[in-house]
C-alpha cells in the first residue's frame, strides 16, 4: 500500500481564483475525459523526480516547482497509469477475499453458524459492500483495491455480520464493535469520501507547496 501524506495547504501560498479556473480549464481540454479524480501537486524542493498515489480516493502527483504546463500535461496520463496498474497488482483474488473473510469470522465471530458463498469485488460508486443473504454472497466495491487491510477488513467483517443480522440495530452493532480497528477504519473511509467530493471527476486545480 503506498504511503499516505498529509499535506497542509495554506491560503496565502494558492494563485488567485481567476488563476486557477484558468489553469484547470486549460488542463481539462487538453487530457483525456476519462481520467479518475487527481490532484497535481508542485513542490519547491522537488528537483527533478515526480511521483504519484492515491490520498483519500484522489491521485495525487507531486512534481517540480519549475515544471513546464506542457510536460505536467504529458506526465498526468503516465503517472495515473503507473498508480492504477500497481493498483491491478495489489487486487486481492476472489479466493484470498474468502480467506480473510473466514478468517474474520473466527477471529470475531465464533458463534457464527453462517458463512458466505462468495466473496468478490463489484464496481460500485455509492456503497462499500453488500450482502445478500438468501445466496449468502458478498460483495466488496473495486474502490478499496490498495486501501490499507485493516480497510478492506472492516468491510469485509461488515458484511459478514448481516448474514445473520440484516439490519444496522443494536445488535449489529455489538457484533461490529468487536473490529478492534472500527474506529480507524471508519476514520479512513470518511477521507475517502472527503477527498471523492471535494475533487469530483477529473482535475483538482494544482497547487505549490
Amino acid at each position: 500500500m503506498d504511503n499516505f501524506e498529509q499535506q497542509i495547504l495554506f491560503s496565502d501560498i494558492l494563485p488567485p481564483v481567476s488563476q486557477i479556473s484558468s489553469r484547470k480549464k486549460k488542463i481539462e481540454e487538453e487530457l483525456p475525459a476519462d481520467l479518475p479524480p487527481f490532484r497535481v501537486i508542485r513542490k519547491e524542493r522537488r528537483r527533478r523526480s515526480v511521483s504519484a498515489y492515491r490520498q483519500g480516493g484522489v491521485i495525487e502527483i507531486h512534481i517540480p516547482a519549475k515544471m513546464s504546463r506542457r510536460q505536467e500535461i504529458q506526465m498526468i496520463p503516465e503517472m495515473i497509469a503507473m498508480v492504477l496498474r500497481r493498483e491491478a497488482r495489489e487486487r486481492k483474488t476472489d479466493l484470498q477475499l474468502m480467506e480473510i473473510g473466514m478468517q474474520l469470522l473466527t477471529q470475531y465471530l465464533p458463534e457464527f453458524d453462517v458463512h458466505p458463498a462468495s466473496i468478490n469485488w463489484r464496481n460500485m460508486s455509492e456503497r462499500w459492500g453488500s450482502c445478500t443473504t438468501v445466496d449468502r454472497t458478498i460483495r466488496i466495491s473495486d474502490r478499496l483495491v490498495g486501501s490499507p487491510a485493516y480497510v478492506l477488513n472492516y468491510i469485509i467483517f461488515h458484511e459478514l455480520i448481516h448474514l445473520r443480522v440484516p439490519g444496522h440495530d443494536s445488535e449489529f452493532n455489538n457484533y461490529l464493535i468487536r473490529y478492534a480497528d472500527q474506529g480507524r477504519a471508519e476514520a479512513f473511509l470518511e477521507g475517502f469520501e472527503l477527498g471523492c467530493q471535494s475533487g469530483g471527476s477529473g482535475v483538482i486545480p494544482a497547487v505549490n507547496i
